[in-house]
């Protein structure tokens, strides 16, 4: 090895890099395919299209675990259950609410699956075009989101609807982003 400068770190070729104590030459190459993955799955969850993906996917799954848990005030009526499921048996019956449940996961994952993925794709969209990470993001795309879920009721339940869903967004990024209090 040449002597360097002195208080100026070494440099070496991309690759060549000294390794720690007991490696070996094969480990370098692990370290290299796996650092390649590594900058792959970076570059993919930078992505508007893989936020937008895993924002739908997450919406969904909320949306469907919402339903499912508020499913046992669906059937709180007994006098009307007698009447709609009379004559089934018991597995009938089971099998009818399992179905109605089912039917409402789907309903009300898609519902939150919708608005998730627009919220995160007009987000990732404002931020990558004003380079910024800031609050203006989450309110902006929270009012443009807004108009668009409410945009069939009419151009006043528009502009309400994302005032409502900027400030909504407001909330959420403002309790998001505080500074959690130094316990020294």
């Amino acid at each position: 090895m040449s002597v360097g400068l002195p208080g100026v770190a070494p440099i070496f070729p991309a690759g060549k890099e000294p390794l720690p104590p007991g490696w070996t030459e094969d480990d370098r190459e692990q370290m290299l395919q796996q650092k390649k993955w590594t900058g792959y799955m970076q570059m993919a969850m930078e992505s508007c299209a893989a936020k937008t993906v895993i924002a739908g996917g997450a919406g969904f799954g909320i949306g469907a675990f919402f339903s499912l848990m508020s499913a046992s005030f669906a059937y709180e009526d007994p006098l009307l259950r007698q009447q709609t499921q009379a004559g089934m048996s018991t597995t009938q019956k089971a099998s009818e609410v399992f179905k109605e449940m089912g039917r409402n996961m789907w309903r009300s994952g898609k519902g939150f699956g919708k608005v998730g993925a627009l919220f995160a794709g007009i987000e990732c969209v404002i931020e990558s075009y004003r380079a910024k990470n800031d609050m203006v993001n989450p309110i902006a795309a929270g009012f443009v989101a807004g108009g668009v879920l409410a945009r069939n009721a009419g151009p006043k339940a528009a502009f309400g609807g994302g005032l409502a869903f900027a400030a909504f967004s407001a909330a959420i990024d403002l309790f998001m982003r505080r500074e959690t209090a130094d316990d020294d």
